[in-house]
């Protein structure tokens, strides 16, 4: 195929991204989503074309500027950064085309501006040392070794095994595993390596000669000859393209030794592919799981965790009080000795100046775990500020990015562990100071209902409100994630075979893959929170969280008693129960206006995304089935109305003591019975809260924020990631 069969046919597949985004395309549905990864595959296995892409991409990039056509901006974007990333080699003009674009979106409200200047940024690092998004890309998802850029990410993908069938779980579990075990670090720091020199010395660089030398070489050699490539490449800030590119070629000259200039194979350019990143799947099987895995890589099991080692984070120190070295030693909590007199040191036994002023007698030492490190960090009183307050905050060098696979019942479980979370961070910061938290969500609806966690309600739209107002606010989430949802099943039940290997290894991984290093811009979903009423004096209200909806229905047909005593009442009007509504209703000025009503009603549904419109995240849309009375000839008749009401804040009673049902999330297993009422209002962020909380001490108005308070977000909002985020 020549060069302008090549150009051709790659423009032919970027139209048909573009087709597809406009709902045009002529494939079938089950085909959506292929068409971005087709496209990225057939440039992987011809890097040589790499450069023809990005040339068709900017051209469409400008067509899409001066046509007004906003909605191919960031997917065309996206696209071309992806593979400028890969590229072994991209003309520096092209370059400074691409960030002459970029800093031209900064005139476009958001989401343009922001990726925009997110990406200038990006292109001016590399411009000036070709290679440095790819090193810092495979350096940071490896956790490898990097004095000049120590940050390290993971991908975990949470998936609940009582919500998805055990042939998804097991399928995931499988492919993440192989791709994990295919990279090595050794063989990560060969492929910075390589792309580096090459996209320093371009066609000079003979590609093959240089992987065969990293081969050949010990790891020891591998990783200083990593080293220096690194050093280079982070190092060539403030020097000339020149002394950047003569430094690369002195390491790559030092490997393959002298050679004549041309001396290269004329293949054209031979790309570096780029590893898969470091991805690990669990299944969410208990509730404190997923802070866990976090402080987990923080804090590796493999790291030794001795007393002398926590002491930075524990701060040992202020938990043990203060004592001078000449002083008398301190003794441990946890008695190790004997109990015999002669066991204890004697009173004139000098102290000797010690890292910790904890000191163990006799006995065995026990190792603490990270975990246990970290449960003495919480108890930490929060009161007593750290010595030496003028040092910084650590820097966040970790970045976690989540991955939650199934419906809008695993994000209610998300909203539930997240908010668990903040309330934690609120006593005593410890992640979110040392790491970056990023949500991602990939829904997938089972092929058919499993386990005792199904809701009632069929269909994978309503299983799937959040991912559908994604897809609406996003048109590439559409495109590329939304389309998962019947892929992963179909994919997960193929028999076992070497053609399913390949598509699922390949496709599932690169999909997720992708997402993660792409998706950066969140959408915050707003956290309700619900206080429960019990029928039983004796039990005490109960306090949760929904991030999707709220469902109440009459629990049951009354006792005979009940019946009795509702008959002599004469208050037997038909089916359902009585209800007393109190609510603040939304009004366009933003002003607080209380309603009341009292109604005869079988249920209610508080919906928190919105069916149809983008806007309108923070807002409960509640549904009141209103029970009415008719009275006439034949007799009463009774008929359902529904009630539509629009608030942020909402009481319901029930007068008569009558109880009924709440489940929140669509999920049978958060299900609250023999409920008398309920109060519903926006989660408030519990840093906020203890803030709050401290400075009403000193402040004797409640209802203004003083101090700190004014400058901590007052709603705890939970962010997902997506490509662009909302699209105006």
């Amino acid at each position: 195929m020549d060069s302008s069969e090549v150009e051709s046919d790659i423009l032919r597949r970027v139209r048909a991204l573009l087709r597809e985004l406009d709902g045009h395309h002529p494939s079938c549905q089950s085909d959506r989503g292929m068409l971005r990864w087709t496209l990225h595959k057939k440039i992987q296995q011809n890097p040589s074309t790499s450069c023809v892409l990005v040339r068709i991409l900017v051209k469409e990039l400008e067509r899409a500027e001066r046509g007004d056509l906003r909605h191919y901006i960031i997917p065309l974007l996206h696209t071309l950064m992806y593979t400028l990333i890969q590229a072994p080699c991209v003309p520096d003009e092209l370059c400074a085309r691409i960030y002459d674009f970029c800093k031209r979106l900064l005139t476009l409200p958001k989401p343009f501006c922001t990726i925009g200047l997110d990406y200038a940024s990006r292109l001016q690092v590399e411009r000036t040392a070709p290679g440095t998004l790819y090193q810092r890309m495979v350096i940071s998802e490896h956790s490898l070794p990097s004095a000049p850029f120590p940050y390290q990410e993971r991908i975990f993908i949470f998936a609940d095994p009582e919500l998805l069938p055990e042939a998804i779980c097991n399928a995931l579990l499988t492919d993440t595993e192989a791709a994990r075990l295919s990279q090595s670090p050794g063989g990560c720091m060969s492929c910075v390596v390589a792309h580096a020199l090459q996209a320093a010395l371009g066609d000079s660089c003979d590609i093959h000669g240089l992987r065969a030398r990293l081969q050949g070489l010990s790891p020891g050699d591998v990783e200083r000859c990593f080293q220096q490539v690194v050093a280079a490449v982070e190092g060539a800030g403030g020097s000339e393209r020149g002394q950047h590119t003569a430094r690369l070629e002195s390491i790559y000259r030092g490997l393959l030794g002298p050679e004549p200039a041309g001396n290269a194979p004329q293949e054209g350019l031979q790309g570096t592919p780029l590893p898969n990143p470091n991805i690990s799947f669990h299944l969410w099987t208990e509730d404190e799981q997923l802070w866990k895995e976090l402080v987990l890589f923080l804090r590796p099991l493999s790291q030794s965790c001795e007393p002398g080692c926590l002491g930075q984070d524990l701060e040992m120190q202020d938990i043990l009080g203060d004592c001078e070295c000449c002083g008398q030693s301190r003794f441990s909590v946890l008695s190790t000795d004997s109990g015999i007199e002669r066991d204890l040191p004697a009173p004139e036994e000098p102290c000797a100046p010690c890292r910790s002023r904890l000191h163990r007698k006799g006995g065995i030492k026990k190792k603490l775990s990270p975990l246990d490190g970290v449960a003495l960090l919480q108890a930490k009183p929060p009161g007593k500020p750290p010595r030496g307050s003028g040092t910084p905050p650590p820097q966040r060098l970790h970045t976690a990015r989540l991955v939650l696979l199934g419906d809008d019942r695993i994000l209610g479980r998300l909203a539930q562990a997240f908010h668990s979370l903040r309330k934690r961070e609120a006593r005593r910061v410890f992640l979110t100071a040392r790491l970056d938290l990023q949500f991602y969500h990939i829904p997938v609806v089972p092929g058919q209902p499993s386990g005792t966690a199904v809701s009632e309600q069929a269909g994978p739209e309503e299983l799937c409100e959040v991912a559908g107002y994604l897809g609406r606010a996003d048109p590439w989430y559409e495109s590329n994630i939304n389309t998962l949802c019947h892929i992963i099943p179909k994919l997960a039940t193929m028999p076992s075979s070497p053609s399913r290997a390949l598509v699922t290894d390949l496709f599932l991984t690169d999909v997720i893959a992708y997402y993660a290093r792409m998706g950066t811009q969140p959408v915050p979903f707003q956290v309700h929170s619900v206080k429960v009423l019990f029928q039983d004096p004796a039990q005490d209200p109960a306090e949760d969280v929904f991030l999707t909806e709220l469902l109440t229905q009459v629990q049951d047909s009354p006792s005979h008693r009940e019946l009795n005593t509702a008959k002599r009442k004469g208050t037997l009007d038909g089916p359902g129960i009585d209800l007393t509504v109190t609510y603040r209703k939304v009004v366009l000025s933003d002003r607080q206006k209380e309603l009341a009503l009292s109604l005869r009603s079988t249920g209610l549904l508080m919906k928190a995304i919105p069916a149809e419109e983008v806007q309108g995240l923070g807002c409960l849309s509640v549904t009141i089935t209103e029970i009415i009375r008719t009275n006439n000839l034949a007799g009463r008749s009774f008929s359902a109305v529904a009630n539509r009401l629009k608030t942020r804040n909402i009481k319901v009673r029930s007068p008569e003591q009558r109880p009924f049902m709440v489940r929140l999330d669509k999920d049978s297993r958060r299900t609250y019975r023999d409920v008398i009422g309920l109060e519903v209002s926006p989660c408030l962020e519990p840093s906020y809260c203890l803030q709050k909380t401290r400075a009403m001490k000193f402040s004797s108005d409640e209802t203004e924020d003083v101090g700190l308070v004014k400058y901590l977000p007052k709603s705890l909002l939970l962010p997902i990631n997506t490509f662009a985020g909302v699209i105006q």
